[in-house]
């Protein structure tokens, strides 16, 4: 357990006490992407940092350790006021279940999508295909970058 005044990252990660917290569950665009909105380019992935700091406001946040992932982040579920952090992400089209790795948030993206919140009012490229092709992979690439074809069987 891990809890204090929060200081955002982006729109998924936060900083208590000098440890970088990965809400669990949730995908929120870069922090420097863009999306299109009406036509023309939006800087979603700053509206949703913009959106994570309305969220905290200032509250004393506290997270429940999940696990910890390959930056060596914690990823947890997080409480501002006992309120679900990632759930009010996403209920707010600032950020995506992410099935990857987890359900909980699938309903509240459904109901962000149908309202056509955020970045669901618009055309967005998934967060985990814009940090692969930041490195040079395909979203859709192992984790030593080698592309996966073909069956694997016995």
């Amino acid at each position: 357990m891990l809890s204090g005044k929060a200081m955002v990252i982006d729109g998924d990660t936060l900083e208590i006490a000098g440890a970088r917290v990965r809400l669990f569950g949730i995908d929120a665009p870069e922090a420097s992407q863009q999306c299109t909105r009406a036509g023309a380019d939006w800087a979603c992935g700053r509206w949703a940092t913009e959106e994570l700091i309305a969220i905290i406001a200032g509250a004393s946040v506290v997270c429940e350790g999940r696990d910890r992932d390959r930056y060596g982040r914690l990823v947890a579920v997080c409480r501002a006021e006992g309120v679900d952090i990632a759930d009010s992400m996403v209920r707010a089209g600032a950020a995506q279940a992410y099935r990857r790795y987890a359900l909980d948030y699938v309903g509240a993206e459904k109901e962000a999508m149908f309202a056509a919140r955020g970045i669901w009012a618009g055309q967005m490229e998934a967060p985990a295909s814009v940090r692969a092709a930041a490195r040079g992979l395909s979203a859709e690439a192992g984790p030593d970058g080698c592309r996966i074809k073909g069956n694997i069987s016995a």
